[in-house]
This record gives structure tokens, C-alpha cells and sequence, in this order.
């Protein structure tokens, strides 16, 4: 119920349709009972048993007796002044214009429903995607990004169909079944007593089968998530998947995931569609038990319970199971739907490790240095990346980071923005910890060029000015000049206007290289980070990039991370990393003249 609760939150923003909507359910409600109710006099005409009323009495709109009193005496007036025929002819037409209202406010009901409906599911939709922005990077190492995926679009239409389309029942069919219960109750309490009993047998039987309907579907869309995991790892694999003949063994995984799915849906479904049918099936039972209840109470000598009574009540009572059967549907659907709740309510409640300071959003500036104190970090509680790095980086210098794969170079540049956070110690900017600045603040010191380019399917232009606004087109060509793209890009068909593909999958790895370069560079900020930066460069394309970054790293701080050590011969400071520790520092020459690791990994390349 919490749970439920949780979604229902969302509704709070359209309060005003909720209340139209249940406003005209209310009235489509009175309409329809007093459409069915005009059968009790109808039939009192027919079969000659209408007592005739003969006087009026002092009425009130909040005593049904009364005005039930006084309907029976017009009636009885038309009879007499007109006959019998015309007064059919007058419950007739009453029940025409009572159906009528009934259809008009039932579809008004439905007209302020749509925008609830629709807009709940965006609001859901926009929070989970705004949640999973947010969230650290760290988050998302544990989890598929295919689950993630399933979460924000087959979880998110489960929502939709289960809780949002039930939503409709919760606002409409309670409302008829209260005024329909109470009508039934006017007609006689002693049915509506009987059938109280009733009402919580077949409830029971209807939630004995529901139960395990939330368990199931969360089972089944974790399966679904691992599907689109499978999905997306085949379309990003193919080349691999290709290469070595494996397509038979990728093929036999997903089908036989696709396979269990398929048991687990059929599951669910069987269980699903039982809600309609088993409904219905007890509420005719109930039924057949009222009528006979009914029946001996018009065989009693001293009943005074008539047999148009009964079939009036019984009429109404037909009318109180459809909205029955409808909220046993309901309570299906969202039963199934709450395993889409659970995971979804996963991301929108994951606690978020990078706490962002409450404070100025003023930019500050980059004044003196970067300090590493004595920094520690893990990825997880088991192994320790990066062991006591002591590390002092002054503004204007270069400093490259150097070492084997897993020395913690990346790690190292990850934590100065706050994608993670490290375990102890601290860094900080200008002797203020980096966690005391806002995010924006933070990350707006920095240019970062990634070592696997991250291009959108936009525009080259768009994708350049990525999150700054008021560029100026020639800033633009200028950067995409400096990155040796300029040339490329306008030969392509739009120019800075053509769209690139996903992940620019329409430009070679150079050029999404440059692109990702120019995007740093127009950011023009006072510290540049460059994660492998030139590695997916030709020889030519590297020497102009290289020569071009130089220029812009005048009176800047740069922190270059190359396995190329021939880029980062002018570096002020080499860092060089083994196991997660600096074991050496110097320039180039200084650390070729000491023939340690540095010296070990410039002649492996120039060998």
C-alpha cells in the first residue's frame, strides 16, 4: 500500500480533473439508478399492484421517503387524470432522459480522466529519467544497463496499463457501488444485510488468487530487463559476435531467456484473465442466493416486500457487480503492476552517494592548485584502487599520468569532477575540499575529453555546445578549427548541421575524437582534463590535435592521461602510477635518465 501510495502522489498535480471526474461519475451514478429504479413503478402499473397516494407531504432533498412519497402521488395524479398508458408512456420518457444524463456525465467522467491518466505516467516517466541523471556514475557499475532500459520503458508502460488504466475504476466504480448499496439498503435492508455476508466470501476468494500475481511479474520483468541487456550487448557486439562465428551461441542464450519469459507471461496471464471470469461466476451465485433469500420473504404472510420490489432490487444489484467485477480486475492489474512500482521505486529512491553542498551558485575561479591528500579510493569494499596518493598539480602546469592498465590513471582524473568519491583522504582546489563546492560549480572548472568518445544522435553542432548556452557560431568553427574538424565537417552533407547518428555512428573514431576534443576546448575552461585524448587519432591527425592542445594549455592546468608517451614529452610533471601508487615523478628527460618504470615503458613503445 505504501507503495501504491507512492505513485498515487503523482496525481496531486491534476487534483482539479479528479475532482470533475469523480463529480461525474457521482451524477452518471444517480442517472443510471434512477433509470433502473423506474422499473419498480413500471411494473407496479402493469401488474395492478401500485398503491395510488392521494396526498403530498412537506418534501426534503435529504429524505429519500419523502420525495419517494411524493414521486408515487404525481404518479398516481397522471394515472387518474389520463389513464394508465400515459403514465408508462411518462416513467418511459424519464427513463430515456435519465439515460441520456447518464452517458453525457459518463463520458465527461472519462474526458477529465485522460489528461490524469497521461500525465501521471509522464510525470513518472520524466522522474525516473531526471532520477537516473542524477545518480553517480557508481551506481550504474552494478547495475544492466539493459535493466535500467527495461525499467524506464517496459516498467513504466506496466505502470500505465495496471495502475493508471485502474485508476479509472478507483474513481468511478466505488462511487457507484455506495450509491447503488445505499438504494439497495432504501429497498430493503434486510437483502442488502444478506448480501453483506456475501460480499466478504467472494472478496476472499478473489484475493487468494491475486497474491501471487506481484511476485511473478517482478520476476518477469527482471527477466525482460535481462533481455534488453542481451539486445543491447548483441547490436554493440556485432562486429565481435561476427568475427568469431558466434551467432549460434548468442542466439541460443536469448532464446532460451526469451523462452522462460514467455512461461512466466503465460503465468501471469492465466492468472490475470481469471479475475473476470471468476467474478463473475460468484457474483452470479450471489445472485441465485438473493433471489431465494428474497423469494421467501414475498411468501411470508406478513411481508410486506413486493415481487416488483425484488426485481427493481435485483436489477440494481445486477448493476453493483459490473463495477464489482471491475475492481477485482483493478485490484489484479495493480497487484501485477506493483512489481513495476518495486523496481522502478528502486532508482527513484537510490540513496545518491555524491552529496551535492547546499550553497553559492556562483562559478568560483581557479586560483593556485589541485591537491591530492594522502587519497585513498575502492570501487567496492574489497579492493583498494588507489593507496595514499599524495599529489600536487599548480595552476598552468601539465601534468601527464602514466602507467599499465589498472594503475588508476582514469581513477584518478574521475575523481576530481566527482564522478566518485573517495574513500579517505581529500582533494582540494585552492585549499577547499571539492566537496564543499556545488556540482555546477565544479564541474564547470573543468573540460573533459573522454577516452572513448560520447557523442548524441544530434547534430555536430549540438553535440559541440554540449550544456553551454549563448555560443556563438564563430566560437564554434573556431573550436571544431583547433581540433582539426573543421575540414571534415564541412564536407559532410549539413555541415555543422548534420546529424551524426547514434553515438556518432556516421563519423569515423577520429573524427568522433575531434568532435569530443572541440566540445573541451570551447568550453575554454581553466582546467582540462584529457583521458587518452589523442589515442583513436591518426599520425597526422595527432600531430595537429597535439600541437593545437598545446596552444590552448598555455595558462591553463592540464592533467593528460596517455598510453602514447611521445604526446606528453613537454609535460611539466610525469606521473607515473604502478598499483595504485605514484611510484615515480619528473619530466621526461629526468625519468629517462633514472631508467625505472618510465624508462621500462618509453623503450617497450619505441621498440
Amino acid at each position: 500500500m505504501k507503495d501504491f501510495l507512492k505513485v498515487t502522489r503523482y496525481i496531486l498535480p491534476y487534483k482539479g480533473y479528479a475532482l470533475l471526474n469523480i463529480l461525474f461519475n457521482i451524477l452518471s451514478a444517480v442517472f443510471s439508478l434512477c433509470s433502473f429504479t423506474m422499473v419498480i413503478p413500471f411494473l407496479g402499473i402493469l401488474f395492478n399492484t401500485q398503491e395510488p397516494v392521494r396526498e403530498m407531504v412537506e418534501m426534503s432533498l435529504t429524505d429519500i421517503e419523502s420525495m419517494k412519497h411524493n414521486f408515487y402521488y404525481w404518479l398516481t395524479s397522471i394515472i387518474d387524470s389520463q389513464g394508465k398508458f400515459q403514465a408508462l408512456i411518462t416513467i418511459a420518457i424519464i427513463v430515456v432522459i435519465a439515460t441520456f444524463f447518464k452517458t453525457a456525465t459518463m463520458y465527461l467522467a472519462n474526458h477529465f480522466m485522460v489528461p490524469i491518466r497521461n500525465g501521471v505516467v509522464k510525470d513518472i516517466r520524466n522522474s525516473l529519467f531526471n532520477r537516473t541523471l542524477s545518480l553517480p556514475i557508481a551506481y550504474f557499475s552494478d547495475e544492466h544497463k539493459g535493466n535500467i532500459i527495461a525499467r524506464m520503458t517496459s516498467d513504466v508502460q506496466e505502470i500505465e496499463w495496471g495502475i493508471m488504466s485502474s485508476l479509472e475504476m478507483i474513481f468511478r466504480d466505488p462511487v457507484k457501488i455506495i450509491i447503488y448499496l445505499v438504494s439497495m439498503i432504501i429497498i430493503s435492508w434486510e437483502l442488502t444485510v444478506f448480501a453483506f455476508i456475501l460480499l466478504p466470501i467472494v472478496g476472499l476468494l478473489i484475493g487468494k488468487t491475486g497474491r501471487s500475481l506481484r511476485k511473478t511479474s517482478m520476476a518477469g520483468q527482471e527477466k525482460m530487463g535481462s533481455l534488453l541487456s542481451q539486445i543491447e550487448e548483441m547490436i554493440g557486439g556485432l562486429r565481435v559476435i561476427k568475427a568469431f562465428n558466434a551467432e549460434k551461441h548468442i542466439s541460443e542464450k536469448f532464446e532460451k531467456d526469451n523462452e522462460d519469459y514467455t512461461k512466466l507471461m503465460n503465468h501471469i496471464n492465466r492468472i490475470r484473465f481469471l479475475a473476470s471470469p471468476l467474478s463473475e461466476f460468484l457474483a452470479t451465485v450471489a445472485v441465485v442466493i438473493i433471489l431465494c433469500f428474497g423469494g421467501t420473504m414475498i411468501l411470508a404472510s406478513d411481508s410486506t416486500f413486493s415481487s416488483e420490489a425484488l426485481i427493481g432490487y435485483l436489477l440494481i444489484f445486477s448493476q453493483l457487480i459490473q463495477p464489482a467485477k471491475s475492481l477485482s480486475t483493478a485490484w489484479f492489474n495493480v497487484k501485477k503492476a506493483m512489481a513495476s512500482v518495486d523496481r522502478v521505486n528502486e532508482i527513484l529512491d537510490a540513496e545518491n552517494q555524491i552529496i551535492n553542498t547546499q550553497g553559492d551558485e556562483h562559478i568560483p575561479e581557479f586560483c593556485n592548485e589541485i591537491e591530492f591528500r594522502n587519497v585513498k579510493f575502492s570501487y567496492n569494499a574489497d579492493t583498494e584502487v588507489l593507496h595514499g596518493i599524495n599529489l600536487t598539480i599548480k595552476k598552468g602546469q601539465t601534468i601527464a599520468l602514466v602507467g599499465q592498465s589498472g594503475s588508476g590513471k582514469s581513477t584518478i582524473v574521475d575523481l576530481i569532477p566527482r564522478f566518485y568519491d573517495v574513500t579517505d583522504g581529500e582533494i582540494l582546489i585552492d585549499g577547499k575540499n571539492i566537496r564543499d563546492y556545488k556540482l555546477k560549480q565544479l564541474r564547470d572548472l573543468m573540460g573533459y575529453v573522454n577516452q572513448v568518445p560520447i557523442l548524441f544522435n544530434d547534430t555536430i553542432y549540438n553535440n559541440i555546445t554540449l550544456g553551454q548556452e549563448g555560443i556563438s557560431k564563430e566560437d564554434v568553427e573556431r573550436a571544431a578549427k583547433i581540433a582539426n574538424a573543421y575540414d571534415f565537417i564541412m564536407e559532410t552533407e549539413k555541415g555543422f548541421d548534420t546529424n551524426i547518428g547514434d553515438g556518432g555512428c556516421k563519423l569515423s573514431g577520429g573524427q568522433r575524437q575531434r568532435i569530443s576534443i572541440a566540445r573541451a576546448l570551447l568550453k575554454n575552461p581553466p582546467i582540462l582534463i584529457l583521458d587518452e585524448a589523442t589515442s583513436a587519432l591518426d599520425t597526422e591527425s595527432e600531430r595537429l590535435v597535439q600541437e593545437a592542445i598545446e596552444q590552448l594549455m598555455k595558462n591553463r592546468t592540464s592533467i593528460v592521461v596517455a598510453h602514447r608517451l611521445s604526446t606528453i614529452k613537454n609535460a611539466d610533471i610525469i606521473i607515473v602510477l604502478n598499483e595504485g601508487q605514484i611510484v615515480e615523478t619528473g619530466k621526461h628527460d629526468e625519468l629517462i635518465a633514472k631508467q625505472g618504470i618510465y624508462y621500462k615503458l618509453h623503450t617497450l613503445q619505441n621498440s
